[in-house]
This record gives C-alpha cells, structure tokens and sequence, in this order.
C-alpha cells in the first residue's frame, strides 16, 4: 500500500443535525450553494484535490500546508460574508482542521493517523475557525498570511501520542515593530532628546535603588528560626517551619510579606530589628527558635516592632511533633491578631488546609526544600528523590507534588541535563504542577510553574492567566510574581512585565540569581537597559559561573553602546561555550510573541560580537547547496561523517523526511525538510524543544582534508558524504 505526506483539510457544519431539522430542504440547498461558489473554486485555486464528500462533511488533500491553510481561511471568510457578515448567523458555518502527516493511500481514499488527528482537530476548531497541527503550523507560521495562538498539547481521542495545535487567528501578523535602539534622526535633536532622557533616567535610577518604602498596610519578614536542637542534621526543620509560617502568612492580601529569600540572608547574623526593617522596608519582625527531641517540639516566636524594637507579642509552644501543623495555624492567627489583619473568607480556607496529615511525608518534603534550595546538581538530584518518596507517602500531600514540579522546572530552564533529560524535565513539571492543581487547586506555586512552561509554548493567553492566577492566590509569592513578569514579557507586554518584576523586587529585596536573570530580560526587553545591567551585574556577583547571565548582560551592554564590556561579556561566555552563537539564542528565545522582542535581543548581541554560527563557522556562499541540490543529496539517502568534535555520526532521511540521526551517544529521531534554502531538522530530543533548527549546507573543496558536504545550524557542524 503506497505511502505519502500530505496536508490533509477535514471541514464539518457545524450544528447541521439541528439545521435539518429546522428546514432540512433548506439546509440542503445552501451546502450545495455555497460548496458550489465558495469551497469548491477555493479548493481548486489553492490546489487542493477533494478526497471524499461525507454527507456535511468534506475530506481534501493538498501538496502544500500552506496552501491548505490560506485555502481553509478563504472559505471561512467567504462564508462569513455569504452569511451577512456574521460568524455567529444562521447560516452555514463550518469548522475546519488541518493536520501535515502520513498517510495510506487505498484508490482514492486516504487513511491513517494522519487523517484522523486532521478529524479530531477540526472539532476543536470554534464555529467559523480553524484549527492545525504542530506539523502544519512549523511549515505554514509566516507565511499564511494569518496569526495563530498555541493551544498547548492536546490529547486526542484514539490518538496515541499528545499533539500540539494551535488556532489560526485570521488577522495579519502584527508589523514588525520599530527599533527602540539607535533611530535615524538629526544628530541635534538625538543630542536634546539624549539630554533630556540622561536626566529622567538618572533620576528613576536614583528611585529604584533607593531603599524599600514601608508600605502603609502592615508589613513583615521572618527571620530564621534558631535550631536548639543541639544537632546540625536538624537544621532543616527549623528552616522548614521558618519557610513555611513565611508561606502561610504570604497567602494573606491584607499584610506584605518578605520572601524567605532575602530573610534568610540574615541567617546565623546577629542583627537588631532596626536594622532588618530598614534594610528590608518592613515595619514588623517574626523571630523564633525550634527545639526538636524525639517526637517533641518546642518552639517560641515572637513579633517585633521594628522601628522600637519594641515586643509585641511573644509565646512558647511544647507540642508532639506530629502537631506542628497545629502550631503553624496558631503562630499565624496569633501574629495576624496582634497586627490586627482579617482574613477574607477564602484565604481563612486556604489557611485552615493541612498540607499532609503523614509526619514522615513532611520531614521528606522539608529535606527536598532544603536540597533544592543549594542548587547544585547533585543536591537538586536528592531533592527530587526526597519529594518523590513524600508523593509515595502521602499521595494526596499537594505541596510535595508542586515543589516537584518548581525543582523540575528550574532543572528545565537551566537546561542541566546532567540531571535529567530536558524534555523529561519539562514534562515532569507539567505533570507534577497538574497533579498538584488536581490536589489544592488554590495553591499558588503550581499556576506559576504551568504559567513559565505555557509561555515557552506559545501559549501566551493561558500562560498569562495562569501567572494571574499565581498572583491572585499569592499577592506576596515572589516566584509566582517573576513568572507573570516572565510571561508578560515574552508576550510582549513590556510595560506591565516590569510592574510585576519591581513588586517582586520590593517583596525579595535579595532575589537569586535565577530570579534576577529574569528580572534582567524584562528590564532589557522593555527598553531599561541600565536596569537590566544593574540587576545582571548582581546577578554576575552571586553566580559568576551562571553562563546565560552572560549573554543577557553583553546585549544589554550593547543596546548602551558599551561595546568593550558587551565583547568582555562575549568571550567569557565563549570561554566556557565555545559553540555559542546568534542562531543557537535566536532559537531559544523563539517563544517570545513578538519577533521584534526577539529582534532586539538578537542586534545586541550580533554588535556585541557573538558568532553567526558555531565556533564563528564561516561558509563559502559560493559552493553553497541549493534547496534543489540539498533535496537530491540528503532526502532518500544515508550520510554519514563526523561531527566538529571528531565524534563520528550518520543520518538518514526518507523521502517523506523521516529523520534518524546518531552518533555514539545519541539517538535522535525528527523530521527533515528544507525552508528558505536551509536544512531543518525538529525533534523532541533536541535542547530547542522542538523549535526546528536549520542552516545551510555547503560544498567543501575536495583538497581541504574535510568530507565533500558540510551542513552547519545552532547546535552543530556536520562533515559528511552520502554512502548509500
């Protein structure tokens, strides 16, 4: 049975059992008008060959996605104006689902997986829409003439594995916006502009570093609890029951709360209370110890004016450790009441929630906390071994399955794949943020997880209502803040990405480096170079070995015209890189939603110095392969060769552009096709997340040592000749 790839349209009416019976003959007529005006020219100009008429429905086959997508807006349209101008009359609406893959070819009739991921997606498709593969969103994105938004994974109905899709929008992709970075303008009037700005940018530099106001509703920090216990090992208990009163008092709209971030810095410190608060802009300290003896507790706290030094209020709490959550709800209410703070009826329910009733799932969670917050590779390993066996004890204990899920995702956006594979990593984080929201869908970290991994997807609007959501179940949660400041950013909404990332500061005076590196992108992406420089050089103090801290602070030094330090920045980043270069961080930074965003970025760091390719490749534009002859050479064929680092490799690409490559340590399988005169491959097993990369590939001369071919893109080169 033959084989091929296709683009493959499915349309349906929508509601057409209730249109026939409301007026059957009717109904009937207007599908025949409108497939005999609208949808049948619009398939034959565009290429299409109707496969099969099923009663309401229309089955169609394109060579091009392309041309199956621009075919599928044009009858939507047509419709629409057919219909009076509104997608939402009583006429005939269809929806339609488009989906690029393999399929069987029986006669005229195609059959297979490709098909039916095709069917199940045109019934997501809104009445009037369209919706499209992942597959047939790579081939058709610029260059359909439409938007799309990104509807995550979906999981199919008799469809093994979970398919991307995303939704064709119809509008025109947004303009490419101008460039906030050296305009065309009389050097006069660039020398007042400069001028004026230097004074107002100054000034706002002169207010942000300026130390924290105390806001005028009651604001706290809790400082480290002191370990009594008299042995070492213990101190992660007095640390957990520190971090989790600063959790459950976060929860609480009516009071600000320090993140344990910064109070933490004060660990082990002997410091007064006035100094904390004037550091940290706080008018209220919590301050304690934690005694623990077998299966006893004790453990005082006490709350301190600030300014004064004043004591406020002040008890003592000997209890069975099996009832420190008992104590927490009391430190809480007492502390609360002493501040005079009520909480609303939600956030009293929020309160009241034990987070597991297994003592020995809590200590388990504690360890992780205490392992994940080092960050070195071998202690977030233990961590996510000690959250796995408090999920083992307590399936239902939700705050293990979300810190899970955090530890996850930082392993994920730091790429530390020494630790696990990266795509494992993302969809552990997805899976352990879900089971968390199934388990206390009010809990705060989880929204701000899925809101991180959505954004990277595209899924913009999700990801910015999930952040949202973080925020609203957790006005004082730094981390849920940095990620509706991350999302808002890549979304393109620059103004309010800072608003969220300057509370955050207010609340973490002392953010980690992970944190300020973010912090950095979005000042830098809304136009605050100054600021972003500022907050990465801090970041540079805390983590100098934090390579992407690097890249980020040399395209802020360049967007400011500090090339010296932008080239400095460069090569110590290439030190430790040496294949770093413009298109590797042109596909990682391809979530961002507007291309101007990722534009920016990149200029800076092509005037900062960064290579275009790999260990600064360079080709000869003159032996370079055509689409044509790329097509010849590589599609249908085997190659084999080695890679830059001598590791010997082969790849084989079936006609259809089913991709295997390997080497000696790795196995990747994708797909392959050529765009714009470039070699692409996609795979899941890629650091890019299944972003395509390509580039070109080139025809070594025969007396330069090398193999006749040479095929170069963001992550490797590939020396190479065809074997088969």
């Amino acid at each position: 049975m033959e084989r091929r790839l296709v683009a493959i349209l499915v349309a349906d009416v929508v509601g057409y059992s209730r249109l026939m019976g409301e007026d059957e003959a009717g109904t009937l007529e207007s599908l025949k008008v409108h497939r005999r005006e609208i949808m049948d020219p619009s398939i034959a100009a565009f290429h299409g060959r109707i496969i099969k008429l099923m009663g309401d429905g229309t089955l169609v086959e394109f060579a091009s996605v392309v041309d199956a997508v621009k075919c599928a807006v044009a009858i939507q349209r047509a419709l629409v104006s057919a219909d009076g101008g509104s997608p939402s009359g009583n006429g005939i609406q269809l929806r339609i689902g488009i989906n690029l893959g393999d399929v069987m070819v029986e006669g005229d009739d195609l059959y297979g997986d490709g098909v039916n991921v095709a069917a199940r997606l045109e019934a997501l498709a809104e009445p009037g829409g369209i919706c499209i593969s992942g597959t047939a969103y790579d081939h058709a994105v610029h260059k359909a003439g439409v938007s799309f938004e990104s509807l995550g994974e979906l999981r199919l109905k008799n469809i093994a594995d979970p398919v991307r899709a995303y939704r064709v929008l119809f509008e025109q992709p947004a303009p490419r916006r101008a460039s906030r970075r050296w305009p065309n303008a009389k050097p006069g009037l660039l020398a007042g502009i400069a001028i004026a700005l230097a004074a107002l940018v100054m000034a706002a530099v002169i207010l942000w570093r300026a130390p924290p106001d105390v806001p005028d509703r009651p604001s706290l920090a809790v400082l480290p609890f002191t370990n009594l216990s008299g042995v070492r090992t213990d101190e992660y208990f007095a640390d957990g029951i520190t971090e989790d009163l600063t959790t459950e008092l976060a929860k609480l709209s009516g009071i600000d709360v320090i993140a344990r971030n910064s109070s933490f810095k004060y660990k082990d410190q002997s410091v007064t209370p006035k100094d904390v608060g004037r550091d940290l802009g706080v008018s209220y300290i919590v301050e304690g110890s934690v005694r623990r003896n077998d299966d006893d507790i004790r453990i005082n706290a006490q709350l301190i004016d600030a300014a004064s030094g004043g004591l406020i209020w002040a008890d003592k709490y000997d209890r069975k450790a099996s009832d420190v959550f008992v104590v927490q709800d009391e430190l809480v209410g007492a502390i609360i009441a002493a501040l005079g703070v009520k909480p609303t009826t939600a956030e009293a329910e929020v309160l009241a929630r034990l987070p597991t009733s297994n003592l020995e799932a809590y200590d388990y969670y504690l360890r992780g906390e205490q392992a994940a917050r080092n960050g070195s590779s071998l202690e977030l390993r233990r961590a996510l071994e000690f959250f796995v066996k408090a999920e083992a004890l307590d399936p239902s204990f939700a705050d293990a399955f979300a810190a899970d899920a955090r530890t996850s995702v930082f392993i994920w956006r730091n790429t530390y794949d020494n630790i696990m594979p990266i795509p494992v990593a993302k969809k552990r984080a997805y899976e352990q943020a879900s089971r968390a929201l199934e388990l206390n869908p009010r809990a705060s970290d989880p929204h701000a997880t899925l809101a991180v991994l959505q954004a990277v997807d595209g899924q913009y609007e999700q990801a910015i209502a999930s952040a949202r959501r973080g925020v609203a179940l957790g006005p004082n949660n730094v981390d849920a803040l940095i990620a509706l400041g991350f999302v808002l950013a890549s979304a393109g909404q620059h103004a309010e990405a800072t608003a969220a990332i300057l509370t955050a500061q207010r609340l973490d005076p002392n953010l980690s480096a992970t944190d300020r590196q973010t912090a950095g992108l979005v000042f830098f992406l809304d136009g605050k170079f100054k600021e972003a420089i500022a907050t990465l050089e801090q970041a540079k103090a805390e983590a100098p070995n934090a390579e992407e801290i690097y890249i980020l602070l040399a395209a802020a030094y360049a967007a400011e015209n500090r090339l010296d330090e932008a080239r400095q920045a460069i090569a110590t980043y290439v030190r430790s890189t040496p294949f770093a270069n413009v298109e590797y961080f042109s596909l990682t930074y391809s979530y961002f939603r507007n291309a101007a965003d990722r534009e920016l970025l990149i200029d800076a760091l092509t005037k900062a110095g960064l290579p275009q390719w790999p260990s600064d490749f360079q080709g000869d534009e003159q032996n370079r392969l055509s689409s044509k002859e790329i097509k010849q050479l590589m599609f249908g064929h085997i190659v084999q060769g080695r890679l830059s680092s001598c590791s010997p490799a082969l790849m084989q690409v079936s006609n259809e552009g089913k991709m295997v490559f390997r080497t000696d340590t790795l196995l990747m399988t994708g797909i392959a096709y050529i765009s714009n005169g470039k070699f692409c491959q996609q795979s899941e097993s890629l650091v890019t997340l299944r972003r395509a990369t390509c580039g070109p590939v080139f025809r070594n001369n025969p007396d330069s040592g090398k193999e006749p071919f040479t095929y170069v893109n963001a992550t490797e080169i590939f020396h190479f000749k065809p074997i088969d």
